[in-house]
């Protein structure tokens, strides 16, 4: 499948990437595990960021995304 699609339907998903380096990471964890299952991903907004802080210190990155990818034919 082509990486632009031209035709046919996307779907999007929300979904949220958890890093311990930083917000870039979040998205890159995001993407990675969701790429696990989900095949033919094309895009990626990220709608949030937000961190968990413990005793003054950020301790986790959170990245609320929604992830596009092409909605296949049942004959693919």
């Amino acid at each position: 499948m082509s990486d632009y699609i031209t035709k046919g339907a996307v779907k999007v998903i929300e979904i949220v990437g958890i890093s311990d380096r930083g917000f870039e990471d979040a998205v890159k964890q995001g993407l990675h595990k969701a790429s696990e299952t989900i095949d033919g991903i094309t895009g990626a907004e990220v709608l949030k960021q937000t961190a968990r802080v413990d005793n003054k210190m950020i301790t986790q990155y959170h990245v609320n995304m929604k992830v596009a990818f092409a909605v296949k034919s049942a004959k693919e």
